[in-house]
């Protein structure tokens, strides 16, 4: 038959209409099913077991009582389970063995897996988990972060560790004004609403597994180097996730799961508890920041010094790195940043939302603050003066900086023309009230992926491509993508994602999936009308058109892409009790092509919901006698509840790039870099206090005392 009609001559564009999610009745009513609630004949439950000490070596693992128990199937440890291969390079190009667990007998943290307990039933497999008596040989721990550790040092990561431009010292000794300041970000967890959970079979020599990921071929390509496999031999699957935030990568969970898998040959599940993720599902490190600024009277920079120490575990080197906004938002004559790194005896850090941008623009958003009372300017006004041509370490032209825009729009939109600059002086009633600004910016990367079109006999297109849409609203956004680059409409066209077999593709992470997945699918899509146009028949088994992004991406490497934002926060501060509240939050940004607003705005105001929990609740804190968190659960760590969220506003301002052949830059991010800063700002505007370290808690607002004009 021939192909049907396209897009009807009056219809409008998909993309850029605001459209509910393709799969959101499934998800009301309980039909989409996440990766703990799909069904396998014959399936065994396990159980990890973590350790209680946080430095040392396994003595001995007393499985034979725990072997007894109902129902228990296996006890794998180290003295038992299969052996797998660490040596490889993964996604970061390194090594990575935080989840290679059962291999050997040291312990090198509070958590770490011990054993895996698997029963016929959860309920038996966590009873017998918790009877499980594992004996160790003890060693002194250290989980002291702090700054000065003579045993710092500079860290890559995913980008250099230092750069340096200038003589920031005698730049700095010449500066009319200077900000010198040390502000901290403590430990934070990701926390989905969705644990994570695995399921793994074996069938031969062929792995299937069954997850909660942030990317299917991700977690196929480890899975296939530990197991030694080819990766053809591993299938993973991930239909619908709860969320990740960066945390939902290979965890020990999966690996764990594999391994009793192959050993019982019948299927295994392994759901992690909340508190299990605490040290499983990797965290956001403490950081400890000092920025150095120097300015003219005017407020222009002639200095600029930043420099960011985390912490990594003994197992696996990650780095925070938050001196990176510095090398993207503001240029000096001298400028010089650096990560720096200390290891500790703590769980492996990983991404989690903005990872770097978020805290480091907390400190430099703080400072440029601060810098800006100094100088006696308006906060926009000394961004606006500092606003830089080029990229201040990479020298390259930026693709479109917007950033103006925002802040214009932006102070329209909040009323900053009417703000009294003076802190400390508006009340209401027993309440001091300021607002505060903070700029945004994170990095509009691409991805290598490939995607499969298919044009049906019936008039439909079949997209396939190994996406994850982990609470983003992906689907959805593909469909608009692909109806309008196949000129269908969307009720034309389904997105199938969630599976590695549909080949390779990048990982909803670093704001970089719908980019990336985007520009495979309009490729493909390209080269099926092309088909089409020439064939004119479709044959009963459709007509399929693959596509691969690989080498087109490297053309991206000649410009600074960034999205761009304007954060603007009011507070309410009571300084007789140190309650901060929150009373509304606009942000404006620039974030390239918006594919669908309705769930482009939740994707922002969820970021910037985030910045108030990371400027006033986040804060995990771990016992130096045990080396473990205290109140691993969302009793005892405090996030953002519904009376913590007030009016918040995201929109955007047109922000194109001709040159883009995707136009997107994703929005995933950017909401949560620089709210934490516009909140700090305002309760410094508020009260005339400042607050360098996170989160801004009630005794530290009483310990900084009354109100300074």
């Amino acid at each position: 038959m021939t192909t049907a009609p396209i897009r009807p001559a009056a219809a409008p564009p998909s993309v850029g209409t605001a459209r509910t999610r393709v799969e959101g009745r499934d998800k009301v009513t309980g039909a989409a099913r996440y990766a703990a609630e799909i069904p396998f004949t014959g399936l065994a439950h396990g159980w990890l077991v973590l350790s209680t000490v946080a430095r040392g070596r396994i003595r001995a693992v007393d499985a034979d009582p725990v072997l007894g128990m109902p129902g228990v199937l296996a006890v794998l440890h180290h003295g038992n389970a299969p052996r797998l291969t660490t040596d490889y390079v993964g996604l970061l190009g390194i090594p990575d063995p935080t989840a290679a667990v059962f291999q050997h007998d040291r312990i090198p943290h509070a958590g770490w897996p011990v054993a895996l307990v698997v029963a016929e039933t959860p309920e038996q497999a966590r009873e017998a988990a918790d009877t499980l008596a594992v004996h160790y040989d003890e060693e002194p721990h250290d989980i002291a972060f702090a700054a000065g550790r003579p045993d710092a040092y500079p860290a890559d990561g995913h980008m250099p560790a230092v750069t340096e431009k200038g003589d920031v010292e005698a730049r700095l000794a010449a500066s009319a004004v200077v900000v010198d300041a040390e502000y901290t970000t403590p430990e934070e967890h990701h926390n989905p609403m969705e644990p994570h959970a695995a399921t793994a079979r074996w069938d031969g020599g062929r792995l299937e597994v069954v997850d909660s990921n942030q990317g299917t071929t991700w977690v196929q390509s480890e899975l296939a180097n530990l197991f030694a496999l080819d990766p053809s031999a591993v299938r993973v699957r991930s239909e619908h996730v709860g969320g990740g935030f960066g945390s939902k990568g290979i965890r020990a969970h999966q690996v764990a799961a594999a391994m009793a898998a192959s050993v019982l040959r019948r299927p295994v599940r392994v759901v992690l508890t909340r508190r299990q993720m605490f040290s499983l599902a990797g965290h956001r490190s403490p950081t400890v920041q000092r920025v150095r600024l120097g300015a003219d009277a005017d407020g222009r920079l002639r200095a600029l010094e930043h420099r960011a120490l985390s912490r990594t575990s003994t197992v696996y080197e990650f780095v925070e790195p938050s001196a990176g906004p510095a090398r993207v938002m503001y240029d000096a004559d001298a400028h010089r940043t650096a990560n720096e790194l200390v290891r500790l005896d703590v769980p492996s850090p990983t991404w989690m939302r903005a990872p770097g941008e978020a805290p480091g623009s907390f400190a430099l958003e703080s400072a440029l603050d601060e810098l800006a009372e100094k100088c006696g300017l308006d906060p926009i006004e000394l961004r606006l003066r500092n606003e830089p041509e080029r990229g201040p370490v990479s020298g390259l032209p930026f693709a479109g900086r917007n950033l103006a825009a925002c802040f214009r729009e932006g102070a329209r939109r909040f009323g900053w023309a009417e703000r009294d600059p003076r802190p400390g002086v508006r009340r209401d009633g027993r309440w001091l009230l300021g607002t505060g600004t903070a700029a945004a910016s994170f990095p509009a990367g691409a991805g290598p992926s490939t995607a499969a079109l298919t044009a049906e006999p019936d008039g439909t297109f079949t997209v396939r491509i190994a996406a994850a849409d982990i609470g983003t609203g992906a689907r959805t956004a593909l469909t608009l993508v692909a109806a309008d680059a196949l000129e269908t409409v969307p009720e034309r066209v389904r997105v199938h994602i969630g599976d590695s077999a549909f080949g390779p593709a990048w990982i909803a992470g670093g704001s970089m999936g719908t980019r990336s997945w985007s520009w495979a699918v309009t490729q493909a899509a390209r080269e099926l009308r092309e088909r089409l146009a020439l064939t004119g028949e479709i044959p009963p088994e459709g007509i399929t058109v693959r596509s691969d992004t690989t080498e087109a991406i490297g053309a991206l490497a000649q410009k600074e892409r960034h999205s761009f934002g304007a954060q603007f926060a009011e507070v309410a501060v009571d300084v007789t009790t140190g309650e901060v509240r929150v009373r509304r939050m606009l942000g404006i940004f620039a974030a390239g092509r918006i594919v669908n607003p309705l769930t482009a705005r939740n994707q922002l105001i969820g970021g910037m919901t985030w910045g108030i929990s990371m400027a006033l609740h986040e804060e995990a804190v771990r016992d130096r006698a045990t080396g473990g968190p205290y109140g691993a659960d969302l009793a005892g760590y405090h996030v953002a509840a519904h009376a913590d969220v007030p009016r918040i506003e995201a929109d955007w301002v047109e922000d194109g790039d001709p040159e883009d052949p995707v136009g997107i830059k994703g929005v995933g991010e950017v909401g949560i870099v620089g709210a934490a800063a516009a909140v700090a700002n305002a309760v410094w505007h508020a009260t005339g206090v400042r607050h360098r370290h996170l989160p801004i808690r009630p005794d530290r607002v009483l310990a900084a005392g009354a109100p300074r004009a």
